[in-house]
């Protein structure tokens, strides 16, 4: 089987993650994240919508991880995304951390926002 490495434009991938952190590019960071094409921070969880909101012109999607199991996204939080104009959908973070390596791989305008597993 060949192998192709995928392109990552304008962002860096997941590489892994673990109880309480995320390797993106290489590098641990520990505790929630927020990862797009402005690169990797600290992110509050969900009462920090400010640091979402300012990726609207760079971003059509973010993929938010709810931690170990999918759960509901609080709504002034969803209300928040959404009235920029972004998409949002939540998952498991595992299956962020993947969808948002495949969109990503294929350059699309993505962003990742990740609780700890």
């Amino acid at each position: 089987m060949q192998l192709n490495e995928a392109p990552f434009p304008d962002v860096k991938p997941v590489d892994g993650y673990g109880p309480g952190f995320f390797r993106v590019g290489g590098e641990v960071y520990y505790g929630a994240v927020i990862t797009g094409p402005e690169g990797t921070v600290a992110w509050g969880g969900f009462e920090d919508t400010a640091a979402l909101t300012r990726l609207a012109a760079k971003v059509d999607v973010v993929l938010v991880g709810t931690g170990p199991e999918i759960a509901h996204l609080p709504g002034p939080f969803r209300a928040a995304i959404e009235a920029e104009g972004m998409g949002v959908e939540s998952m498991a973070s595992p299956a962020a951390c993947r969808s948002f390596n495949v969109l990503a791989s294929e350059g699309r305008r993505v962003a990742l926002a990740v609780l700890p597993v």
